[in-house]
């Protein structure tokens, strides 16, 4: 009788336990479907799409590896959207690095009005990528624009042909990708925040003057934050695209030297339809993506410091 009792708590907590998991699972439903629906489906298809012939217009045809041969053998212009994407990423992203850094550290300085420059300096984040386009493209204007005035007003200088020109146009989309660096300050100076004021004090007791104490206290301490930017900035720069579209209206102009990845790719899948083709460039950027960014994690135990080890 007394080994029925026991059992008797034993069975009811247990069913309580199943219609708690039940009633979770229930709740959770829609969040679960909509992942299956519109996240692990439309992941899997395209793999699967990547291996086909498909135009949206008519049934998959499997084809093999087909489709990457070639990209890599007979698509000049998908090796040309290479080259543009990795040039974008190799100066961009060390130029945002120490521009955002820097920016960071004049705003870490204690000076009145401080909060105004940091809103000011944050506020081209706010600017949405098509307006961000339109706006540059007046700015680099070669007959109207602000910026070949200014050169040939306080420099005589006559600017270039800047976004007409094949030489100028991926030196002028990294002048923009530096104008909206805000969003990487703001990181950065929670990363200042953050660095032991003691540290400072015992670098100038030692005698580092101003560029050492940054060099050997501040640069070490954020590494970590450095290194979080570095991947996510690796990741939009594989991913340019709005930007560059909005200048070019999507061809790549001039000479498709504005031919970035993620361009080619949405001209494949959305202008030629051809979906398949472009299922197979989006899984090689996922790869490029992930392979870059583990490389970043492997390469961070030789220079990323973390307070504590």
């Amino acid at each position: 009788m007394m080994a029925e009792a026991s059992a008797l708590p034993r069975r009811l907590l247990r069913t309580q336990r199943q219609r708690n998991i039940v009633n979770g699972l229930l709740f959770a439903a829609p969040w679960i479907l909509g992942l299956l629906l519109f996240y692990v489906y439309p992941i899997f298809s395209s793999l699967y799409y990547s291996f086909c012939d498909y135009s949206i217009l008519q049934a998959p045809k499997w084809a093999g590896i087909r489709n990457y041969l070639t990209l890599f053998t007979n698509d000049e212009k998908f090796i040309k959207s290479i080259y543009n994407t990795l040039y974008y990423a190799f100066f961009a992203l060390p130029l945002g690095l120490v521009w955002g850094v820097s920016i960071a550290l004049l705003l870490n300085m204690k000076v009145k009005g401080v909060s105004v420059y940091r809103t000011i300096y944050f506020l081209p984040v706010l600017v949405p990528d098509v307006a961000l386009g339109i706006l540059w493209l007046w700015v680099f204007n070669p007959q109207l624009g602000i910026l070949n005035a200014l050169l040939w007003k306080w420099f005589h200088i006559v600017g270039p042909g800047w976004l007409s020109d094949p030489a100028w146009a991926k030196p002028s989309v990294i002048i923009i990708s530096l104008w909206g660096v805000g969003q990487a300050v703001v990181i950065y100076l929670a990363g200042l925040q953050d660095v032991p004021q003691e540290l400072y004090d015992a670098a100038e007791v030692d005698g580092a003057n101003a560029w050492q104490r940054i060099r050997n206290v501040t640069i070490p301490m954020i590494t970590p934050v450095i290194l979080f930017n570095l991947i996510i900035g690796l990741i939009g720069a594989f991913q340019y695209f709005t930007t560059a579209y909005v200048i070019t209206t999507g061809d790549g102009r001039p000479a498709l030297s504005l031919m970035f990845y993620a361009m080619y790719l949405y001209q494949n899948a959305f202008v030629l339809y051809k979906m398949g083709y472009a299922s197979a460039m989006a899984w090689l950027l996922f790869l490029a993506a992930v392979i870059s960014s583990y490389a970043l994690f492997r390469s961070s135990a030789r220079w990323v410091y973390y307070g504590g080890q």
